[in-house]
């Protein structure tokens, strides 16, 4: 078990809560990502993550649902698929052994920074591609069990390229998530023999501290900047953490 202090943990989460409330996304990737460059395993690193996004994201969706912001047909269509995904993601990362899947789940991040990017860079464009939203949630919410993240940028983005109003995707997109998440979390808690509380702990504390001032922050910064810069970081970090896990 990692023995880093638990005030790591605490700016971790506050940094990720920072990020994801001024983008919308991202809390989960960023989150994973650090704990993996601080040395956590891979398993207790989606753990901790999905158990203490169990609140952030209720608070999410919540929100959300009091605004209107649903589409109960596109809920339907992800949330199901997407708890099945979560937990067979989170099955497999339990199972496999963490020099095998740490360099994946590495490399996965790593992808997800360049999508970060990309999105970022993304030039407003008419063009709209057909999605299957059933195929859609069960990828989305199995990657972003065995990767640690990845709901938001995978499922949002996607939704959003095929043309969906982005008010109704954020929102429909949250409240799965917390069904998501919290399935993921149950089998985390039952299959795993020890969870890393001090992770988990350090993260919600950090999260729930800097959530007010995420929410002001996104007066000032200018999203696509950001979005960019989170994506650059993602790749450096990811990066290192695949080669030193390739090396040794």
């Amino acid at each position: 078990m990692n023995n880093t202090p638990v005030i790591v943990f605490v700016l971790v989460g506050a940094l990720a809560q920072l990020i994801d409330g001024s983008l919308g996304m991202g809390y989960k990737t960023s989150t994973t990502t650090f704990l993996l460059s601080f040395g956590v395993p891979p398993v207790f690193a989606s753990s901790s993550v999905h158990i203490g996004g169990i609140f952030t994201s209720a608070a999410s969706g919540l929100s959300h649902w009091k605004l209107g912001n649903l589409d109960k047909t596109l809920f339907k269509q992800l949330v199901l698929p997407g708890i099945i995904g979560g937990i067979i993601g989170a099955v497999l990362l339990i199972h496999i052994p963490t020099q095998i899947i740490k360099p994946l789940v590495a490399l996965y991040l790593l992808v997800m920074g360049v999508r970060i990017i990309l999105k970022a860079l993304q030039q407003k464009t008419d063009l709209q591609i057909a999605t299957r939203t059933t195929p859609l949630g069960f990828f989305g919410g199995f990657f972003d069990a065995i990767g640690g993240g990845g709901w938001g940028p995978i499922v949002t983005s996607t939704l959003m390229m095929d043309g969906h109003h982005p008010r109704i995707v954020v929102g429909s997109v949250n409240i799965a998530e917390f069904f998501v998440t919290l399935f993921q979390s149950i089998t985390f808690l039952f299959l795993l023999q020890k969870i890393a509380w001090n992770v988990v702990i350090g993260l919600i504390i950090g999260g729930v501290a800097t959530a007010p001032m995420a929410a002001y922050l996104t007066r000032f910064i200018p999203a696509q900047r950001l979005m960019l810069l989170v994506g650059i970081l993602v790749m450096t970090l990811s990066l290192r953490t695949f080669l030193v896990a390739l090396i040794g």
